[in-house]
């Protein structure tokens, strides 16, 4: 099943910025953290792959704040 998502552009003066929305059922079955690092890598013209740099679980206390 797929998940249409459209590509989003911000023009600045000096720059572009490029837009790509995960949808939250896609990050939720990916079990994403908030914080965690990813990595796109272009296949081919039609194909990204993204990867974790780290395990899912890794880091998982570490991007959590201490209550006081």
């Amino acid at each position: 099943m797929g998940y249409p998502t459209r590509v989003q552009v911000i023009q600045r003066k000096a720059s572009q910025q490029w837009y790509v929305n995960f949808p939250a059922a896609l990050a939720g079955a990916m079990e994403f953290r908030k914080g965690e690092v990813i990595e796109w890598t272009v296949q081919d013209r039609d194909t990204l792959v993204l990867r974790r740099v780290s395990p899912a679980n890794a880091g998982q206390q570490a991007g959590r704040k201490k209550k006081r």
